[in-house]
């Protein structure tokens, strides 16, 4: 029987970070052949210490992992992307802490498909930095995980009746995760108005790369309108409230 590996080199995308002792750090990371891990970077708030600088937030770093008895240790960080645009701008890092929050709260140890997650994350942080509408890099984020994470919103029929949706308004269920026609929806199936615009936006999302996406030119009215189904939805699933979601709305505020 082969022996298990002691140490492996991966890219890591780091979520979270706290402080422990007097000087380490435990950092959740996310791997794209191991998912999601929490290690630990002994010295990394010493400023003598080689990771220093290494293991920041909301950056892809190149790691060697030591396997530990309780924590994997972090022995060697190399920062090879930094995604300035989310560290130097208040707005691009806030949707930078909610995208990783949403990442973390979604997924856990056991689960699977971690390149293409990872690939979305890095392709995310990427696109805060650097388009001119962050907001619209978020909202197909959010879609494009849902479908990733196995909860796809059904945008294309009733999921009561299973008939094609028209071009009309319609309603979203949470429970039922997706589009309820008009004829079909009642009060106790915890449904919510959508407008058609809304749908087409989604729609659109769900099935387009977002080299098609980022042609297009989104109404503040229609983004808060996405925002509060997604959103939503993604409350619902998770039963509770994502901490960085107050964050955001105090920033616009300002």
């Amino acid at each position: 029987m082969s022996r298990p590996d002691r140490a492996f080199r991966t890219q890591a995308i780091i979520l979270k970070r706290r402080d422990f002792g007097e000087a380490d750090r435990i950092l959740t990371i996310f791997t794209p052949d191991r998912g999601k891990l929490d290690v630990i970077a002994k010295g990394a708030r010493k400023p003598t210490s080689t990771k220093t600088g290494h293991v920041e937030l909301f950056t892809r770093t190149d790691m060697l992992i030591h396997k530990g008895r309780d924590l994997d240790i972090v022995a060697q960080a190399e920062m090879n992307m930094p995604y300035m645009g989310v560290r130097e701008d208040l707005v691009r890092g806030a949707y930078a802490s909610y995208v990783a929050e949403l990442l973390d709260r979604f997924t856990g140890e056991a689960d699977e498909g971690y390149e293409e997650l990872f690939e979305l994350m890095d392709d995310t942080l990427d696109r805060l930095c650097s388009e001119s509408d962050p907001r619209l890099a978020v909202r197909y984020y959010e879609i494009q995980l849902l479908d990733l994470v196995g909860f796809r919103p059904e945008l294309s029929e009733c999921v009561v009746s299973r008939e094609p949706i028209e071009a009309e308004d319609q309603f979203f269920s949470y429970p039922m995760g997706g589009i309820v026609k008009p004829g079909y929806a009642h009060d106790g199936m915890g449904v919510i108005p959508v407008n058609v615009t809304t749908l087409k936006l989604l729609r659109h999302m769900q099935r387009s790369p977002f080299s098609h996406v980022k042609t297009l030119t989104i109404h503040p009215a229609l983004h808060d309108d996405s925002e509060r189904i997604l959103l939503g939805y993604m409350t619902f699933l998770l039963e509770r409230k994502l901490q960085s979601v107050d964050f955001i709305r105090r920033i616009r505020q300002v």
